[in-house]
């Protein structure tokens, strides 16, 4: 599979080259620093691109099987500025004129509806989460929007509070929700998860919460 990582060099986006090139994947990074990008492999291809420009992101996606991206804000600046929004929709017209389909992107869980019999305290601490980083839920919410509205293959993977701790490759899904008490996910694992679902039709124009 020939697949493109946007937001390569970050966390989420990290794993998913490093795992996709362990799974014998054709992997192109595209980058805007190549020098923070740690990866590297004889089927990796890195790509150093502008990427508010989406005629220059055509040559990144063309051909290629699926495109997943770890794009997102670092902070609440930047999510007030609209910075995931801001980034993925050059990579959404990039693919629509290219005719590249299947898309995973990175959201957050807080987007997603309350599980059911989510327990109270779950509940309290999603609500609190929701107003401490009001402007980053924002931004995905817009970005959601614009995913709804494109003629990709989308699939919004939605996770917790986020770790920095190896593979695990044990995790909860769910389509459409989150899984219930959803609190944290590893990066690798969030990015697994991403690989994993690129062949899964049922994930497809769909949010799918991930947690252990």
């Amino acid at each position: 599979m020939r697949i493109t990582v946007f937001g390569a060099s970050g966390g989420i986006g990290g794993e998913i080259v490093r795992q996709g090139l362990a799974a014998g994947h054709g992997v192109t990074a595209v980058v805007r620093d190549p020098a923070r990008l740690k990866a590297a492999g004889e089927r990796l291809e890195v790509v150093t691109a502008d990427l508010t420009d989406a005629e220059e992101l055509r040559g990144a996606v063309a051909g290629r099987d699926a495109v997943l991206s770890g794009l997102g804000a670092r902070g609440r600046e930047d999510a007030r500025a609209g910075i995931a929004t801001r980034l993925t929709v050059p990579v959404l017209r990039a693919m629509e004129a290219e005719g590249v389909r299947r898309l995973l992107v990175v959201s957050a869980a807080p987007l997603a509806p309350v599980a059911e019999r989510e327990p109270l305290a779950d509940r309290a601490m999603m609500a609190v989460v929701s107003r401490v980083l009001k402007p980053v839920y924002e931004d995905l919410r817009v970005l959601e929007d614009e995913l709804a509205r494109s003629a990709t293959d989308w699939t919004s993977v939605r996770p917790p509070r986020l770790l920095d701790k190896p593979l695990t490759g044990v995790y909860r899904t769910a389509v459409g929700r989150n899984p219930r008490s959803a609190r944290q996910i590893g990066r690798a694992d969030v990015a697994h998860a991403m690989l994993t679902m690129i062949d899964d039709p049922a994930t497809v124009k769909q949010g799918v919460g991930v947690a252990y």
